[in-house]
């Protein structure tokens, strides 16, 4: 177990400087090699931190509000993505803050046991969260990656295989661009339906809001379990694919705007939690 709490826990009540140190410390308990990887792209983000916001209780909203800025988590959520070359928090990347690796075939429970467990290797993702979320208060940095990972966590190819690198091995060809299977699930998916992110998020609420409250009541485990069965059917299907995207987009967009609204819940969620 990560024992940088305990070591650093006067520094998280000095000034802002020194909370962003923190973050690092972070980084060392995390540390492994790994390749970069960014899960949805601006647009998604965008529309995950817009959901969220929108579902906010009046205290966590002003609590929000104060930290980032009005509507700062719509505004802030790629940050993390953003700041990859930034000398200050590279091992937010190195060390694989962003997803979490699974095998294929694996079983329920020990896909489960990931969120307990933390895998040796293959990301940090559930380990980034869970000590982020321990140190959060009133740390403006540290809420930025909260709700970008937040998401992140959604994201079937951030938790895909280790072997092609989350489907960034996978080549794929859309419309006439070369591109591979990550990319499609960060961005392509995202902007093939056209809409501005604010525009988006309506949709889907309007279209995904009556299984709020079912999202809502779901685990960890359930929801994790969910987004692994969605990744490995996603790979099934790259198998037999005919190369057409149109075919792709229509087979999978609504499940990419599903994935989209329950990153949406949950973070509102988290964020009503932190804040009650």
């Amino acid at each position: 177990m990560c024992k940088f709490f305990y070591i650093f826990a006067p520094i998280f009540k000095t000034s802002s400087m020194r909370r962003l140190i923190s973050i690092i410390m972070i980084s060392a308990c995390l540390c492994m090699y790994c390749v970069p990887a960014f899960a949805w792209g601006q647009e998604g983000h965008r529309i995950i931190a817009k959901i969220a916001y929108d579902h906010l209780n009046k205290k966590a909203k002003k609590q929000v509000d104060a930290l980032l800025g009005t509507r700062g988590i719509i505004y802030w959520a790629n940050w993390p993505d953003e700041i990859k070359s930034d000398t200050i928090y590279p091992q937010s990347i190195k060390t694989g803050w962003h997803y979490q690796d699974f095998d294929p075939g694996m079983s329920d429970s020990l896909v489960a046991d990931a969120l307990i467990h933390y895998p040796a290797d293959g990301g940090n993702l559930f380990r980034a969260m869970d000590s982020l979320i321990a140190i959060k208060d009133k740390d403006e940095h540290v809420m930025r990656f909260i709700v970008h990972l937040s998401g992140d966590r959604y994201c079937p190819m951030h938790l895909a295989h280790k072997d092609d690198k989350g489907g960034n091995a996978v080549k794929m060809k859309w419309f006439s661009s070369h591109t591979n299977l990550h990319a499609v699930w960060d961005t392509k998916l995202i902007d093939s339906q056209g809409y501005a992110y604010t525009e988006y998020a309506q949709m889907i609420e309007d279209v995904y809001g009556p299984e709020r409250r079912a999202i809502e009541q779901a685990t960890d485990k359930d929801l994790l379990i969910h987004t692994y069965h969605l990744t490995e059917a996603i790979y099934t299907y790259q198998q037999t694919w005919d190369g057409n995207t149109y075919h792709y987009i229509y087979r999978w967009h609504r499940d990419c705007e599903h994935q989209l609204y329950i990153a949406g819940i949950r973070l509102a969620q988290l964020l009503n939690r932190i804040y009650q």
